[in-house]
């Protein structure tokens, strides 16, 4: 239990909360305790003996809004060969696609609690970083969703290039306690889309993910995105996916068809130590097969 659900409990129990709604208590104002919290809230103040609730609009998921206040803006100007949405075109296959794979982890999410989410491969070059930006894009149209897509691959990171953003301050420098996590993340102007972008190059990626900031990285991320997905490295050549995998909701793996082997899908899938594999996103499909799906609903002239 994190030291926000503590503080919960502590508050609760020593009634300086008021009620909403008659049987629901309204977020603890954050402590600085909290590695996501910037800055923390006064306490409370009472009058006549009667304690004063925080406004709903003082919080947001349980977190001082000033985290996301404070993030850079930076604009929509995606690289070239990025392949990224286009919104333009909102009817083209991949779009759709792209839609269909947020629709059913939309729907999963009723289900199961379900909001950090690890794209990976059994190996490079298979589309794990393109599967990655394009659903963090899509998830990112639905306007009641705030999305964090997070650069986690310290071994070759792509994401500050597709969004020609810098790479630094990032991931790295907040685990290491070098910026806030405001000064690590940068908001895509016009969107609901926060990019984490990996940040200034490590010598030992892997024992930076292991450390508790990141493990607390991961289960205070909910409580300000809706989604946080994050690009991680193969799992068949480094560790570090295996690790998150471990620490996140669910894990997506991403194959390409005519490319990746068999074998390397079995070996992928029993590298996972939790039993958390969503699903697996099939790259590289012909443009005939898909494009034959969607020409009965669309015309070339809408």
């Amino acid at each position: 239990m994190s030291r926000v659900h503590d503080a919960l409990r502590r508050a609760e129990q020593a009634g300086v909360l008021g009620l909403e709604n008659g049987n629901a208590a309204p977020p603890a104002p954050p402590t600085a305790a909290d590695p996501l919290h910037e800055q923390p809230l006064p306490p409370p103040a009472a009058a006549n003996g009667m304690a004063r609730a925080v406004p709903e609009d003082a919080t947001i998921g349980g977190l001082h809004p000033a985290i996301l206040e404070n993030v850079p803006e930076v604009a929509f100007q995606p690289a070239p060969e990025s392949h990224l949405l286009d919104l333009q075109h909102s009817h083209e296959t991949p779009a759709e696609e792209f839609r269909t794979l947020r629709t059913r982890l939309n729907h999963l999410q009723t289900l199961q609690p379900l909001h950090t989410i690890v794209i990976s491969s059994p190996s490079p070059a298979e589309g794990k970083t393109f599967t990655a930006v394009n659903l963090a894009l899509a998830e990112s149209h639905l306007t009641e969703n705030r999305v964090l897509l997070g650069d986690f691959d310290l071994r070759r990171p792509l994401i500050h290039n597709l969004f020609q953003v810098d790479r630094a301050p990032g991931l790295t420098d907040y685990l290491m306690g070098q910026v806030p996590l405001s000064g690590a993340l940068r908001r895509v102007s016009g969107m609901n889309l926060y990019v984490l972008p990996a940040g200034s190059p490590v010598r030992n990626p892997l024992e930076l993910l292991n450390t508790r900031q990141a493990k607390t990285l991961f289960e205070e991320l909910p409580k300000v995105f809706t989604w946080a997905i994050f690009d991680t490295p193969p799992l068949l050549f480094s560790a570090d996916a295996n690790l998150l995998s471990t620490l996140a909701d669910g894990t997506i793996l991403v194959v390409k068809i005519g490319s990746t082997t068999f074998d390397n899908v079995t070996r992928a899938m029993q590298s996972l130590c939790e039993n958390n594999v969503l699903g697996i996103v099939a790259n590289g499909a012909r443009a005939s097969e898909l494009y034959s799906k969607y020409t009965y609903y669309y015309s070339k002239t809408e």
